[in-house]
């Protein structure tokens, strides 16, 4: 009976999200924005049409900071808040096959995990009062009161131990670890969880963690759905109200990712038929005043697909590979610039050579006017893809609450990304990247 009614809510919620972002593909969408007494701060996009809601709680709690020897800490111990919940003077405990069947008799969802800057917890529900209500305080115990039971965990971390063992085995995977300590040296951002390290967490390690770094104050919470202010308030309020009492004091100061001083280059033995090759250095953070002439440089140089320059050059006039690319990940702080491509072993250094001298190029002399109109025309014709389903759109109004952007950021962002001109992009590349000094990992060739 459970499963025929979750299969039922479901299928509505699924039938209904389709419809619901429609209305904002093409139309100015209002965030409204409030901070609450306890210092969480909600953004809101009404959407009265449709009774549905997607909510989602950023944390100042994501991996950047884990304790040096337990990496992947906030990952595990907000995914592990699936595992069950304590009881309560009133509500018995839950464990995790009863919060599983619990959330799918309402035919609604809530889960977290942690990415480098922010833990995130999203809920998604039909916003019927009888429906609203239950998952607010199953979401909200969830959260708030975990268990964190021995049984799962010990369970569980085999099968993570399977996972990074099979990971070690995968060349894209080693290379990317051996790019990400060149890029990142000793911070946070270039962590990653081992064997070993996982070995030294424990179960107290997720229940202290829990105790410690869910803080309503560092909470920034983003709605999209069928709610009122006031209704959205109230719920924000029941659903961070079990959070644990934690201090609200400054947190400590991660500090910011160093630019690479010199030029390094690692070469990887591995039996592959393909090898790996990856560039990298620091870029920007988020809050950079030049993210759209970056986004639209990004763009021409390697992440427009088969319009970009390095693919023209490396693919389609050498035959060098099939893909390449390049990319930026900005954060809190400045996110690796990647190039990577896989080619044959012996045509890895004439395939490295080559990007070396396109990179080059283009922070010297930036784009073309061709391929910066070609760019943006892209781009703008593409934005509405950005917000073509709720989940898109729920994404883009926690971009602009984690990263404090204008709440008018979606209406002018086309506007933006058309103002950019081929000397904001060549200034832009020259300041933030400097090929002389990048790294280099090749993993396969001889």
């Amino acid at each position: 009976m459970i499963t025929i009614k979750f299969i039922a809510v479901r299928a509505v919620i699924t039938g209904v999200a389709a419809l619901f972002c429609t209305s904002f593909a093409w139309a100015g969408i209002p965030i409204q924005h409030w901070t609450q007494p306890s210092g969480v701060r909600v953004y809101l996009v009404e959407s009265p049409a449709i009774p549905m809601v997607d909510l989602q709680i950023d944390l100042d709690a994501g991996g950047r900071r884990d304790p040096a020897d337990k990496p992947g800490l906030a990952n595990l111990m907000a995914s592990s808040t699936s595992n069950g919940v304590r009881a309560t003077a009133t509500e018995p405990a839950l464990d995790e096959h009863q919060l599983s069947e619990a959330w799918a008799d309402l035919g609604a969802s809530f889960g977290g995990g942690a990415s480098a800057d922010r833990m995130s917890f999203a809920l998604r529900s039909l916003t019927y009062p009888d429906l609203l209500d239950k998952a607010v305080v199953l979401a909200a115990r969830q959260l708030g009161e975990p268990s964190f039971p021995e049984a799962p965990w010990l369970r569980d971390r085999p099968k993570l131990m399977a996972s990074l063992k099979e990971a070690n085995t995968r060349p894209a995977t080693l290379a990317a670890r051996a790019l990400s300590r060149a890029v990142y040296g000793s911070h946070p951002y270039g962590w990653e969880m081992t064997e070993e390290s996982l070995l030294r967490t424990s179960v107290q390690d997720l229940r202290t963690l829990h105790a410690t770094a869910l803080r309503a104050c560092d909470a920034r919470v983003s709605i999209v759905g069928a709610l009122t202010r006031a209704q959205a308030d109230a719920l924000v309020t029941r659903l961070l109200a079990r959070l644990p009492k934690t201090a609200c004091t400054a947190q400590p100061v991660v500090p910011e990712v160093q630019p690479l001083t010199a030029a390094s280059e690692q070469r990887i033995p591995f039996a592959s038929a393909q090898a790996q090759v990856l560039l990298g250095q620091p870029g920007y953070k988020r809050n950079d005043p030049d993210f759209f002439a970056l986004l639209v440089g990004n763009h021409i140089l390697g992440g427009g697909g088969f319009t970009a320059r390095l693919t023209e050059e490396v693919r389609e006039k050498r035959g060098l590979t099939y893909s390449v690319y390049s990319s930026f990940s900005p954060g809190l702080h400045a996110g690796a610039f990647t190039i990577g491509l896989q080619t044959r072993p012996d045509q890895a250094d004439q395939a490295l050579g080559l990007v070396r001298e396109v990179l080059a190029k283009f922070v010297d002399q930036g784009p073309t006017e061709k391929e910066l109109q070609a760019a943006k025309d892209n781009l703008v014709g593409g934005f509405a893809l950005r917000l073509d389903s709720n989940k898109k759109l729920l994404d883009n109004v926690a971009n602009i609450a984690w990263n404090g952007l204008p709440l008018d950021y979606l209406d002018r962002w086309t506007q933006r990304v058309e103002a950019v001109r081929v000397t904001d992009v060549r200034t832009a590349f020259a300041r933030v990247l400097q090929p002389q000094s990048i790294a280099t990992v090749v993993l396969g060739a001889p």
